[in-house]
């Protein structure tokens, strides 16, 4: 198959211009051996997904999304792992002495050549994406691998070789089966979508346990002789002071997963029996969502572009730890950065770096606080600054101050909605007026877990849930129940719920004169921002989620 003939046949199913096509063989060039389709998915022209579906229907091969398929674990283990992991090919089906392969170079011939002497089978390819078959080899072919790693860890340890005293930093090491183990903790929760690691310590087991939408669940349990080892590993390979066993300390590290790299924050705070380390899982630096992405409803998404349309002021996102505040900033950025643009963002730590924005990095210890960086930046000429979070005064007064002289701010703030927002600044210390006066948005939000659509189930909602969604008529709601789809939980990924207060003329009088959160509340609500409860409301009644979500996401707000 030549690059032309594919380039041509995208330009003529309009999914690409030839102007397009053009500068994609230009760049191939220049990239020398590159193949076409990751050259024209790189340049952003069209998704991966695409370019696999026009090259199968080219190819006259069928399609297939892994992502959604249910592989069968003794097809898969036909081909050995080394040749899987080499040809980048997994095994979907088999019917007799034919072997279904999914590939992403299907005219490569010579391996399925190879394929057919390794299997004794003949080989037929379907098409999926690189990424896809990236995911699918790491999560078929590590199941069972876990269990075999952690006995060969805990046999290592029976056996009595002391691996505090081995380098566990050596590249002579990498197959140390306490290496291994760390490598797999981290691979393993990562293809279970999981945001956080916990490696806690107890009298007579250390648990492992992963945050998935949400909610914690055990991922494994080992003998505590290996934790120390464990947690050697993770601080040796954070920047940490192995030594030091009885201070927190805070390390940063990553790790490539399935052809992904992946930024790791690590966190290290001694116990009684020993040290608990928490992983924060980042997504890689190329993923920055999109406004678009975030869950927001087309009425929020206008009312938070408005706010992001004005030169100069203050846009605050609220809410709990790990209710997605900074993916929504970041997002935010992403719309409003361009080229003519100062952008500096000031942040602890930096979660995600992104291109052509100036970030800095917060180190207490060196003095670099919030108050001192933003003095700083106040004097490197910025459009646009962002502050990681208000956690002071001091901060707060800073960044508002900035704001009121022409620059446009975008911070985070702990509160339980937007309306408590502007009282927790007041009472912060900072002056009522100024508050009013560079207020531009506020934007408080929340995660809420969405149902499995495999496994939901419906039910008409009884008198007590349409008092909570403030409806006077029964309708269809549904209940989680669990399938192997969603592991048995009910739910599968989760979304954002928004409520956007904009500082109208009004408001900003009403602040200025000292108003409580529950007088600024009413008079938001007049001037249509939409509460949390509402939102969630209506992901209810279109089956997003549960009765029970709105509950445990809006009970106190």
């Amino acid at each position: 198959m030549r690059n032309g003939p594919v380039g041509q046949y995208l330009v003529e199913k309009k999914l690409i211009t030839e102007a397009q096509l053009q500068e994609v063989l230009a760049k191939q060039k220049e990239t020398k051996g590159k193949m076409f389709g990751d050259v024209i998915v790189e340049m952003g022209f069209i998704t991966d997904a695409q370019f696999a579906e026009v090259l199968a229907e080219r190819l006259s091969i069928p399609y297939i999304d892994l992502d959604n398929t249910e592989l069968i674990p003794d097809v898969v283990k036909k081909i050995p792992e080394a040749s899987a992991r080499k040809y980048n090919v997994i095994a979907i089906e088999k019917m007799g002495k034919r072997l279904t392969v999914a590939t992403n170079d299907p005219s490569n011939f010579y391996v399925f050549e190879d394929l057919r002497v390794i299997t004794g089978c003949n080989v037929r390819p379907v098409m999926a994406t690189k990424a896809a078959l990236n995911r699918a080899i790491g999560r078929v072919y590590s199941q069972g691998q876990v269990d075999s790693v952690v006995d060969e860890a805990t046999k290592e340890k029976e056996e009595e070789l002391n691996l505090d005293e081995i380098d566990l930093s050596s590249d002579r090491v990498e197959n140390a089966p306490i290496v291994k183990l760390a490598t797999a903790i981290v691979e393993n929760s990562f293809r279970q979508d999981a945001t956080d690691i916990h490696i806690e310590p107890f009298k007579d087991i250390t648990r492992i346990r992963i945050r998935v939408n949400g909610d914690l669940i055990e991922l494994m349990t080992l003998s505590p002789a290996l934790h120390v080892s464990l947690v050697t590993r993770f601080k040796i390979l954070s920047g940490m002071n192995i030594a030091e066993k009885r201070v927190p300390q805070d390390g940063r590290m990553s790790q490539v997963v399935d052809g992904t790299t992946i930024d790791l924050r690590v966190s290290n705070l001694p116990m009684v029996y020993g040290e608990k380390v928490v992983i924060r899982i980042l997504a890689g630096d190329n993923t920055v969502r999109r406004i678009q992405d975030l869950g927001m409803t087309d009425y929020n998404y206008e009312r938070f572009v408005s706010c992001l349309k004005v030169p100069q002021g203050v846009v605050l996102v609220t809410g709990p730890t790990g209710s997605g505040k900074s993916t929504t900033l970041y997002a935010a950025l992403g719309e409003i950065a361009k080229p003519n643009l100062n952008v500096i963002t000031v942040e602890d730590p930096v979660e995600k770096k992104i291109a052509n924005i100036n970030q800095c990095q917060i180190n207490e210890k060196a003095g670099m606080t919030f108050g001192a960086a933003l003095r700083s930046i106040l004097r490197q000429d910025p459009d646009i600054i962002m502050v990681g979070e208000m956690r002071d005064t001091e901060t707060a007064e800073i960044a508002i101050r900035a704001a009121i002289t022409g620059h446009l701010v975008l911070s985070t703030l702990h509160t339980n909605d937007a309306a408590s927002t502007v009282t927790r600044l007041v009472d912060m210390g900072v002056e009522a007026y100024m508050v009013a006066t560079s207020l531009i948005g506020i934007v408080a939000q929340r995660l809420t877990k969405t149902l499995c659509p495999e496994c939901k189930k419906p039910r008409m909602s009884t008198p007590e849930e349409e008092k909570l969604m403030e409806i006077d008529h029964s309708i269809m709601v549904y209940d989680a129940v669990g399938c192997p789809k969603c592991k048995n939980t009910g739910y599968n990924g989760r979304t954002a719920i928004h409520e956007i207060l904009l500082a109208t003329p009004r408001m900003q009088i009403l602040i200025t004169g000292g108003a409580k959160a529950d007088e600024i509340a009413e008079l938001a609500k007049e001037e249509g921002t939409l509460l949390l409860r509402d939102n969630i409301s209506k992901l209810v009644q279109q089956g997003v989620t549960t009765i029970d979500e709105l509950v445990r996401v809006t009970y106190a707000v």
